[in-house]
């Protein structure tokens, strides 16, 4: 294989959740008072931690966030995925090749909190390639940008950071994969809602890609 492991971002990479996420978020913030769109909170939230956004959340609203707002939105936002998640096309097809073709040694390293990925992944049906290899930015010391979450995926994999695979879809999470020492792959589909594939490669892409169709052929 050309890698020791591959290692998964999980919003945007597995499953398509960031409208449904930020459609949440965007009607919560509306009512504190920080008007925008889906879109807008798309291009500010999407490969960021909201727990992580919390001073710029109270700087724009001018209203605390508080643990109960967090509760609620978590809330919201879980019955929202469960209820119309969907998995970004072709990726059964790519994580079973990969998951095969490197003889388990994948894992799902996101920034996301642990309920929210696993949840996710249920909902789709890719747990099963995961089970045990779930990694949660907030369970680290730092979340992405910052590698930790990558660098625990490697170690619990008993693969060299450096000759790890990292499948990211956003500017945050190629820095964080880059940061570990990953080669980094970025999906970079021509829909709405995505980054393109300039600004991967800017922040450290070394390969960028239009489908999941195309993954298994860069990796396996």
């Amino acid at each position: 294989m050309k890698f020791e492991a591959v290692l998964f971002d999980c919003d945007g990479v597995l499953v398509d959740s960031e409208p449904l996420t930020n459609g949440v978020l965007r009607d919560m913030l509306a009512a504190q008072g920080w008007e925008m769109t889906t879109a807008e909170c798309m291009r500010f939230f999407v490969g960021k931690a909201v727990m992580d956004e919390v001073a710029a959340i109270e700087a724009r609203t001018g209203r605390p966030v508080t643990d109960a707002w967090m509760a609620e939105f978590r809330t919201r936002r879980n019955q929202t995925l469960q209820d119309r998640l969907e998995a970004v096309p072709h990726i059964h097809s790519a994580v079973h090749a990969i998951h095969t073709g490197y003889a388990g040694r994948i894992a799902c390293a996101s920034g996301a909190d642990r309920i929210k990925v696993e949840l996710q992944l249920r909902k789709v049906g890719l747990i099963e390639y995961f089970e045990g290899r779930v990694f949660s930015g907030h369970e680290m010391p730092r979340s992405k940008p910052w590698p930790d979450v990558y660098l625990a995926a490697a170690a619990a994999l008993q693969a060299r950071p450096g000759r790890c695979a990292v499948v990211e879809d956003t500017v945050t999470g190629v820095r964080a994969g880059v940061a570990a020492g990953a080669t980094v792959f970025g999906y970079a589909p021509d829909t709405s809602g995505h980054v393109d594939a300039q600004a991967l490669r800017e922040a450290g892409a070394a390969v960028t890609f239009t489908g999941m169709d195309q993954l298994a052929e860069l990796l396996v």
